[in-house]
């Protein structure tokens, strides 16, 4: 056979059995390696841990996993790390109780560990104003923690190599590698062709599930939030946008904090829009630009005004999420529009940052050994296998933690059912819309990823299932690293 048409025969076996894993769900261990055409295409490296996306909760995971001492790889198929944090611009929601809203109640900082870290190492490169008390609308955070975009891009890259992540960019999980209830590997895709890296125990931080729906889990396509992409819009005179607000008893939203050297800046300002003229109002709203949430962290620049669509089907399907695309870009410039033409303030303003894509708030809900109600959350209810614990809901004023209070995420609400050596973190679990209201926020996500990352590692150290791990010695590792349990 000459040597053109052998490399034709491989690649043609090798897409019929991806073809095939897409029906599947998950390769064979050996229909990929006992394969003498695919292994003579794919290199093969092995690691301890893998982690599959490096969003909110993935970067955390993976830098957890690595000071763990676990042997960590991270896939992202973008070319940066953050997901959301950085795609959305969005105040991060929240490190805190909500003592503000209770009288009385006393102000805990319920998220420290890797997360505060972060936090901590952008205030030293001037990339946060910290944790900034909110003045008004204090029912729903008692605190605004904004970030520069590019600046959590650069702290989290740092952080991931210093701790020793093979970080994995630009790059595609195409398939789970799986031996009946267990993952084996992932098959990963990037400009240099396809690889298979094997480990011990997975973490799908991917937002879609992808890992999970290619390993066989169970989900649910509930498409149950509005999509959307957020702008960064510089060049705005701020207090001009704030007379004009406060002349009209508009202010909503409102934090103090400094930045770039100015202190007592505005960091947060959301205003009422019913207060502005009636043909603005009518024609701004159908762009489905939120203007009453902004955050800025810069002089004279809105981080975060973000912009809802509704798709018709699913965040899985790619021709509505194309659709959504266009039209999100198009609502966001006629907005710019309407705001320069009737706003003080915005007169020279311009877009000055978007998401590369748009951002999802859930994909796939991936069902795992426990599922978190939202009567459990707003009760302040607390588990015996709980890994960290949290007090935001994205509902408030109208829902809030009973007394301004904690509830506890329990370890296995992120148990992938069905696969003994998977976990699923971030947007991707509980089910109940008003209960993922609070554990898909960005907080919530990053407590998520050192708690799992943690576990990922412990379990590989040992070779062993998730379930298999003694709570107890995984609690004192993740107190010992910074994490805050109520006492």
């Amino acid at each position: 056979m000459e040597k053109r048409d052998f490399f034709k025969k491989s690649f043609a076996i090798g897409a019929g059995l991806a073809t095939t894993s897409m029906a599947w769900g998950f390769l064979s261990e050996k229909n990929t390696i006992e394969s003498k055409y695919y292994s003579c295409i794919i290199d093969k490296r092995s690691f301890d841990v893998i982690v599959v996306g490096g969003g909110t909760s993935g970067v955390l995971a993976a830098i957890a996993a690595a000071r763990t001492g676990a042997k960590t790889a991270l896939v992202e198929m973008k070319g940066y790390t953050g997901g959301v944090v950085t795609e959305g611009g969005t105040t991060l929601h929240s490190f805190f109780n909500l003592w503000k809203a209770f009288p009385g109640v006393e102000q805990r900082q319920l998220i420290k560990g890797i997360p505060q870290e972060i936090i901590d190492r952008l205030a030293k490169v001037g990339g946060t104003a910290g944790h900034c008390e909110m003045v008004q609308n204090y029912g729903y955070d008692s605190v605004c923690t904004s970030v520069d975009t590019e600046m959590y891009k650069m702290v989290t890259m740092e952080m991931l190599q210093e701790a020793g992540v093979y970080l994995a960019l630009n790059t595609t999980m195409c398939s789970v590698v799986k031996q009946r209830s267990r993952i084996t590997g992932v098959i990963i895709e990037s400009h240099g062709g396809r690889e298979i890296l094997h480990a011990k125990a997975f973490i799908d931080a991917s937002g879609y599930g992808d890992m999970c729906a290619q390993a066989g889990a169970k989900w649910s396509d509930l498409n149950d939030h509005a999509v959307c992409n957020s702008m960064g819009i510089a060049n705005v005179d701020m207090e001009r946008y704030y007379s004009f607000l406060v002349e009209r008893d508009a202010v909503h939203d409102l934090a103090f904090g400094s930045y770039d050297g100015y202190q007592n800046q505005i960091v947060r300002l959301g205003s009422r829009l019913q207060v502005f003229p009636e043909d603005f109002v009518k024609e701004f709203e159908q762009t489905g630009v939120d203007i009453s949430m902004t955050t800025t962290v810069r002089k004279n620049y809105i981080m975060f005004v973000k912009c809802n669509y509704k798709l018709p089907t699913s965040p899985l399907s790619r021709d509505d999420v194309t659709k959504a695309e266009i039209t999100i870009r198009q609502n966001m410039n006629r907005a710019l529009e309407l705001c320069r033409k009737h706003i003080p303030g915005f007169e020279r303003a311009f877009i000055a940052r978007t998401a590369p894509s748009l951002a999802i708030r859930r994909g796939r809900c991936i069902e795992c050994d426990y599922d978190l109600s939202n009567d459990e959350i707003v009760n302040a209810t607390h588990f015996k296998d709980e890994v960290f614990v949290y007090g935001f809901h994205d509902l408030a004023p109208r829902v809030q933690i009973k007394n301004g209070g904690s509830y506890g995420y329990p370890y296995r609400a992120s148990c992938v059912k069905g696969i003994d050596n998977l976990f699923a973190i971030g947007m991707m679990v509980t089910s109940e819309h008003a209960a993922h209201m609070s554990t898909r926020n960005t907080v919530s996500c990053m407590a998520m990823g050192q708690s799992f990352g943690t576990a990922a590692a412990m379990c590989a150290a040992r070779n062993i299932g998730t379930r298999s791990l003694p709570y107890s010695e995984l609690k004192n590792k993740l107190i010992n690293d910074g994490v805050y349990f109520e006492k």
